[in-house]
């Protein structure tokens, strides 16, 4: 399987598991490296004016999440939800790569669900690029 087979896979993996767990209050998908950042969803609803490279200099921060919040009562750090006027925005990373989803309001079960599957994809990710 070629390079561009594996992103693509990923890229639909990305989407089925968003799609599923947040369903039309999805809003977009954007993978995220130290080096790269790519936009692989974005509703049709809405333009494409958003600022990726200022938003993942803010998330990429999140590379770092584990040993900032190392030894805290809180137990290991999983995610990160932001509130905007419009939106929420969750970023799950690990070590080498994160992704940030937008979503209109969905419940916290929800948000919860999708961390942990996001975190499940990435996690698969870094298995098959061994």
């Amino acid at each position: 399987m070629s390079d561009r087979d594996d992103i693509a896979s990923f890229t639909e993996k990305l989407i089925s598991v968003c799609r599923t767990i947040v369903g039309d209050e999805l809003r977009s998908i954007t993978y995220f490296t130290d080096e790269d950042v790519q936009q692989v969803y974005l509703r049709s609803d809405l333009d494409r004016t958003a600022d990726l490279v200022g938003f993942a200099e803010i998330e990429r921060t999140g590379f770092r999440a584990d040993e900032k919040y190392q030894g805290t009562q809180l137990g290991e750090y999983q995610a990160t939800i932001r509130m905007f006027e419009n939106g929420y925005l969750t970023r799950v990373v690990t070590d080498h790569a994160g992704v940030w989803v937008t979503t209109d309001s969905i419940s916290i079960d929800r948000f919860e669900e999708l961390s942990t599957s996001l975190r499940a994809v990435l996690r698969e990710l870094r298995r098959d690029e061994r």
